[in-house]
């Protein structure tokens, strides 16, 4: 419960971080001697917190805790609570700031000291929230093993505070409130990774092989994260291997569903927008990393053929490509040498036939899949080839007609928007955003109802279907991605909104996320799917959308719901975290160091700080940019932000936070960038 009706001694202060907390439940002293002779009248341990008033976690702790009742109850009674701006008073912080890296090897604001009456601190740390929270100890739990040893042997607590920190961690993990998963199930799926990896041919297991970008989603972010090159290497080989192979379709480019062989050779040769959404994704997040312009030109001939065959004059993304032509598997993809040689003529067609492994014999029913498989110079077509492949693709379209669904649903509409919006951040090029944009503009237009509601599926001019979980969690996240690819306010916006439709409409009470809404078709059960297949659960997308959220806006509220979501994982993540993967990743946010900056620009700094962010791949960090333009705005969905400002004469200030603690800003883009490696 949280109350400003009520003052504390900070209400007389004139710092603006003091006067922050001068309404909480917790009864505040400023510094100075009335605090310290009532922890010695009383014979009281003294709670000392130190932060300042643009300080992200200081301002998560307080709403966290020193804004509720319970806390504010408990501090009251059993210590002496004080106040201290480090910008005020840097002397005291430094003090205590030094005590703490001595006893903990880290600092940081929010500074957490606890000390007896004469001002000898026993215990030391950041950040706490309420209740254990992934790694961090809860605030309540400390305070009562405080106060027992406190009560039991006083003495003690000025010397031993390596025992305190024990005790810490003990009471972490003999907490039962909550299960709350740790990082193992990351390392478990890493290892499992490792073993059922194919060296030879990149990807997991034996045939037949799918692609499952989130896999190696997780993987490539294991690698950023832990400097885990075997992690890499799974990545790059199976993207290699998998353009390679046949389950590219080299003439009219994108992905078929999945590969018959080990080798990618034959595929299963219906394309569905869904795999090439997500392939052109990890494609350019893993071009992001290592700057290799294959997964660049992967990913670009991908988008290539999404919008030469599966974009609707709309805006809207066709469902998925058949694998038959005239009843014959494959018969579209297919061709014989003397077809290639007829359509390019001899010397060009032996050239192509070379080049792609196309022999008189064939590779699948007496024709041939064209394939780099066994051509070690794979990465390098070039203008000339890409000119036959043209003509090829031009002569193939007339031989035989392919089968189009062209049903467009929301679900995986919104991922191959994630795909436009990554291609426009990383790549640059606006006509990227441009298709991002008119397919979100598709939906709203054809695929919501006049309350905001969404449907399934568009086709003919009919919408049809209540909206499921997958379509408001994808949608959720499509606006994640647009707002870390541009900067606009407004995507951020709607992703909370959509997020609080989620949590009303489609909440279990005893965790998780149904399927179907509360108010949607009751069947005779009700579905909730946590196992991320060939597209991630709507779950585990909006685990990552959650713990993004909490970040982004500072709200304690979206760090609640978050923890929540993952504690739903526990046991599955125990059982076989290798099936969810993408609910790692939203892990990984929770359980690996975080960065949070926000930029505060203005004038030509603003489009050159986001030219310079949105290229990097940063999967650990999030940024906030605000600008005279979006200020009001931006500080009504991240009230933390109202005093992130610029000093005198500078056009921009970089906050830059770290694994919930946070530092002086810098004014510097090139100090910013510098601290993120």
């Amino acid at each position: 419960m949280k109350t400003k009706s009520r003052t504390n001694a900070l209400i007389n202060e004139t710092s603006p971080y003091l006067l922050q907390h001068a309404h909480n439940p917790v009864d505040w002293y400023p510094w100075g001697k009335a605090a310290f002779e009532k922890a010695k009248n009383e014979n009281k341990p003294i709670f000392l917190s130190i932060g300042y008033s643009t300080c992200h976690w200081c301002h998560v702790m307080a709403e966290e805790s020193f804004e509720d009742r319970e806390v504010g109850d408990y501090l009251n009674k059993y210590f002496v609570s004080i106040k201290v701006d480090r910008e005020e008073r840097p002397d005291i912080d430094s003090v205590y700031m030094n005590v703490c890296q001595a006893m903990t090897g880290r600092g940081g604001w929010p500074l957490t000291i606890i000390m007896t009456p004469d001002q000898k601190p026993f215990f030391a740390g950041t950040y706490f929230p309420k209740h254990p929270s992934f790694g961090h100890p809860g605030l309540l739990k400390l305070l009562e093993t405080v106060v027992e040893k406190w009560k039991s042997s006083p003495h003690r607590l000025i010397s031993d505070s390596e025992y305190i920190t024990e005790t810490l961690t003990d009471s972490t993990k003999h907490d039962k409130t909550m299960q709350q998963p740790g990082a193992l199930p990351i390392s478990k799926a890493a290892r499992y990774f490792e073993r059922a990896f194919d060296s030879d041919y990149g990807g997991f297991g034996s045939a037949p092989k799918f692609p499952t970008p989130h896999n190696l989603m997780f993987l490539l972010r294991l690698y950023q994260i832990k400097n885990d090159k075997k992690a890499l290497l799974m990545v790059e080989k199976t993207l290699a291997q998998m353009y390679r192979g046949g389950i590219f379709d080299h003439v009219g480019f994108g992905f078929s569903r999945y590969s018959t062989d080990s080798k990618w050779l034959v595929p299963h040769f219906e394309k569905m927008l869904y795999d090439n959404a997500l392939l052109t994704t990890i494609y350019l997040e893993t071009y992001a990393v290592t700057n290799n312009p294959l997964y660049k030109t992967v990913a670009e001939k991908t988008l290539t053929y999404i919008k030469r065959e599966m974009t609707s004059p709309e805006g809207g993304f066709y469902c998925a490509q058949d694998a038959d032509s005239e009843g014959e598997e494959g018969k579209f993809y297919t061709f014989t040498e003397n077809e290639i040689k007829a359509v390019l003529g001899d010397v060009d067609g032996e050239r192509l036939c070379r080049w792609f492994s196309v022999t008189r014999r064939g590779n699948f029913e007496g024709k041939n899949i064209l394939n780099l498989i066994d051509n070690p110079e794979y990465s390098k077509n070039d203008e000339k080839t890409e000119q036959m492949l043209s003509k090829l693709r031009e002569y193939r379209d007339k031989r035989t007609v392919l089968h189009k669904d062209d049903k467009m649903l929301t679900a995986w509409n919104t991922l191959m928007i994630v795909a436009y919006a990554k291609a426009f951040r990383i790549l640059g090029q606006q006509h990227y955003l441009n298709s991002a944009v008119a397919a979100l503009e598709f939906i709203n237009t054809n695929l919501t109802d006049k309350n905001g509601e969404l449907y399934i599926s568009f086709r003919d001019g009919k919408a049809q279907g209540s909206g499921l979980l997958d379509d408001y969690v994808f949608l959720a996240w499509a606006h994640l991605e647009l707002y870390e690819s541009t900067y606009d306010v407004k995507y951020l916006s709607r992703c909370e909104s959509l997020s609080k439709k989620v949590l009303s409409r489609f909440a279990d009470k005893d965790g998780g996320f149904y399927m179907n809404a509360s108010d949607g078709e009751q069947l005779i059960i009700r579905p909730k799917e946590q196992y991320d297949g060939a597209m991630p659960s709507g779950n585990s997308v909006f685990a990552y959308c959650l713990i993004k959220l909490a970040y982004l806006t500072g709200q304690v509220f979206w760090q609640q719901q978050a923890d929540l979501q993952l504690s739903f994982y526990y046991s599955r993540f125990e059982e076989q975290p290798y099936a969810y993967c993408f609910a790692l990743i939203a892990l990984m946010l929770s359980g690996f160091p975080t960065k949070e900056v926000v930029c505060v620009v203005n004038g030509d700094m603003v489009k050159k700080t986001i030219e310079v962010i949105k290229r990097g791949f940063y999967p650990q960090t999030s940024f906030l940019v605000k600008t005279p333009a979006n200020a009001e705005e931006l500080e009504k969905l991240a009230p933390f932000t109202k005093n992130y400002m610029l000093q005198q004469e500078k056009t921009s200030a970089f906050y830059i936070c770290e694994n919930k603690s946070c530092s002086a800003p810098v004014n510097s883009l090139e100090e910013m960038l510098s601290s993120l490696k």
